[in-house]
């Protein structure tokens, strides 16, 4: 799946997040991110992009204070070139993961290579009487798209006045990237 745009705007009747992504092959891709969620998943992004950018062999970032003048670097390096412009195309021909958004109740996030592994899971959607899986979508995001959904989520955040300098205080149990190799959590 090649990603040709994203979109993450707030839906006031939901109060939720929705992240919406096209590709190349006229897909489209639609996820709930509930608050909670979404300001649980932030940090996290910012702490994976951090590692993902200061793990390239030929730049090494070593302590904290480093990464993160790094990644605020490349962060707006790519803001300079990003098209934040262009509308949001919405005719997709395909939806794959059906016409309602997929709600978001875990994710994974893995460092790969240099990109980053986001799988989002709806595991409500299993029914517990059989062994059916609940829906998942695996998407395999570069630095540049990394660094563009943080930015599309913080100003969804923001235009969701979700109070977020008390929110985000309020998520220290977040398993990061550093801590292992794959992290999750659940909403």
């Amino acid at each position: 799946m090649h990603i040709h745009q994203l979109n993450v705007s707030h839906n006031e009747r939901q109060d939720r997040l929705l992240l919406r992504l096209n590709t190349q092959s006229a897909e489209e891709f639609r996820f709930w991110l509930t608050r909670r969620m979404a300001l649980r998943l932030l940090p996290v992004l910012q702490q994976t992009v951090g590692k993902l950018e200061s793990n390239k062999p030929q730049i090494m970032a070593q302590d904290a204070a480093s990464q993160q003048i790094l990644t605020e670097l490349k962060r707006d390096a790519f803001m300079q070139k990003a098209d934040f412009k262009t509308p949001y195309v919405e005719q997709a021909q395909q939806l794959p993961l059906g016409d309602e958004p997929m709600l978001v109740t875990d994710v994974q996030l893995q460092v790969r290579g240099t990109g980053v592994l986001l799988t989002l899971q709806d595991k409500g959607t299993a029914n517990h009487a059989s062994d059916t899986p609940g829906k998942s979508c695996q998407l395999n995001l570069q630095p540049s798209l990394v660094h563009g959904l943080i930015h599309l989520i913080q100003q969804a955040v923001t235009r969701a006045d979700w109070q977020t300098t008390a929110a985000v205080s309020e998520t220290p149990e977040i398993a990061t990237p550093a801590m292992a190799p794959a992290s999750g959590y659940r909403h």
